[in-house]
């Protein structure tokens, strides 16, 4: 049983400040680029105890060189850096035959209140549409999942994105390590967190087939810009249209081409 892993940041446990996920920020980023790979960790320990074979976790935020790797089980294997693919968070999904993946420190989208740092994909969009539905970049992953066949059974994050997640995907275990108040977050302890991930990781690979998404027959595609400039600039993009002065739409069958739509307009 093969065990594909997205580790983000700003659903890390107690996470509430831009600082905290840059590393220019050294002071405020070393403790949750710890916690990002302490929560990874509790995540593959999970999948080890339930049998797991083989772990892949992919670095999936910022420079993507967070994580420690020497604080990950003996015999996990990493991506670190961004290979420039259209896969993105995702990265690697496409090199075996995976049974199932995780998501660690997923957080709110944008658009949403539901976490302090809530975002998708980047701080240049006020939103992004699919199919009328405000996208997180858990929908964007589970949907990139599926494509590749593997189900999504785990998410790990902030409230908001773990309830978002079992909208779309009903079965899948959740872990919410914080909950928001405004510009504030109501945390576990880091170490409850861990036990809560390590503990729901086991548990989730037990339902893996119920978790299976089936991805729509089309997709409709709007990003709306925070500036007009940028929205005129991707417009550009082969089939791509101007919808409004900061809303740029697109539409494909093959959730592949969206991928490639926002790898080069976001």
């Amino acid at each position: 049983m093969k065990i594909f892993i997205s580790a983000d940041i700003e659903g890390t446990c107690g996470i509430v400040a831009d600082a905290e996920a840059n590393p220019d920020m050294p002071r405020d980023y070393g403790t949750f680029s710890q916690r990002m790979t302490r929560e990874a960790a509790a995540a593959c320990r999970g999948a080890l105890a339930a049998g797991a074979s083989g772990i892949l976790v992919r670095d999936a935020h910022g420079p993507a060189r967070n994580i420690d790797p020497a604080g990950l089980p003996e015999g996990v294997n990493m991506l670190r850096g961004w290979t420039g693919d259209p896969l993105v968070m995702m990265s690697g999904i496409d090199e075996a035959p995976y049974d199932a993946a995780f998501f660690t420190g997923y957080h709110a989208w944008a658009g949403s209140g539901g976490n302090p740092l809530a975002h998708t994909i980047n701080g240049q969009n006020e939103y992004i549409l699919i199919n009328g539905q405000q996208a997180s970049e858990f929908l964007i992953n589970a949907y990139t999942a599926a494509y590749y066949h593997v189900p999504v059974v785990m998410i790990t994050g902030d409230d908001a994105i773990c309830a978002y997640a079992r909208e779309i995907v009903p079965a899948i275990t959740t872990v919410a390590v914080h909950r928001t108040r405004g510009g504030g977050v109501f945390a576990l302890h880091p170490a409850d967190a861990e036990k809560q991930i390590q503990a729901s990781a086991e548990a989730a690979l037990g339902r893996r087939e119920d978790c299976r998404l089936q991805l729509p027959e089309r997709f409709d595609v709007s990003v709306r810009f925070r500036r007009q400039q940028v929205a005129y600039a991707k417009q550009f993009y082969p089939n791509a249209r101007l919808t409004d002065s900061k809303t740029v739409s697109f539409s494909s069958d093959d959730w592949y081409e969206v991928l490639r739509f926002f790898h080069f307009v976001l």
